[in-house]
């Protein structure tokens, strides 16, 4: 029974990486930061960036655009729906103005706002590519971050060019997957 306890933690745990509300709180903040390539600091200050470019564009653009924001080093990527390309450019001229942002990847897709078929096919493809990630014998799954908007996967993270190289093929073999895009910063 115990052993199944540690268990649900684990997939717990592990299902809540990057969430605020784990940061806040504190809960296993030390076991996902101990993993991470980024520093404490770096850490804290990639969830500062998201929540304030996400309040400020929710602020702006409220109910106009579907937008997720996305920080790994101070590297900022903008994914989701914008309604025409003023819109797309407004948002990121409001995260590139939040502070400690360092490189900003605009994604944003000029469209009308995906449903929730798409939303749920998309959480689906996240944790597939995740899942085969555990797999692998070259980088620690925990060094990818994993974004799906439409089908289209983004990977962002600290890695070596060769874990970058495994990562991509993984993502780009996984089902449902339309194409892979890699916003990596290369420690080699």
């Amino acid at each position: 029974m115990r052993y199944l306890n540690y268990l649900l933690l684990a997939a717990i745990l592990g299902a809540l990486q990057g969430c605020p509300a784990v940061v806040a709180t504190g809960v296993g903040t030390g076991a996902l930061m101990a993993a991470d390539r980024r520093t404490t600091g770096t850490y804290i200050e990639d969830e500062g960036i998201e929540d304030k470019a996400i309040s400020q564009i929710s602020t702006r653009y409220k109910n106009t655009a579907h937008v997720n924001v996305t920080s790994f080093n101070r590297h900022v990527l903008i994914t989701g729906e914008a309604p025409n390309d003023e819109t797309k450019a407004g948002i990121a001229q409001i995260v590139a103005a939040v502070s400690n942002v360092k490189a900003v990847s605009n994604e944003l897709v000029v469209s009308g706002l995906t449903g929730i078929t798409s939303r749920s096919s998309d959480s689906i493809i996240t944790g597939d590519v995740k899942m085969r990630f555990l797999n692998n014998k070259v980088f620690q799954p925990n060094h990818v971050k994993v974004i799906t908007e439409n089908g289209t996967v983004f990977l962002m993270g600290l890695v070596y060019r060769k874990e970058a190289e495994v990562a991509t093929e993984i993502a780009s073999t996984t089902g449902g997957v339309q194409r892979v895009v890699k916003v990596f910063e290369y420690l080699d």
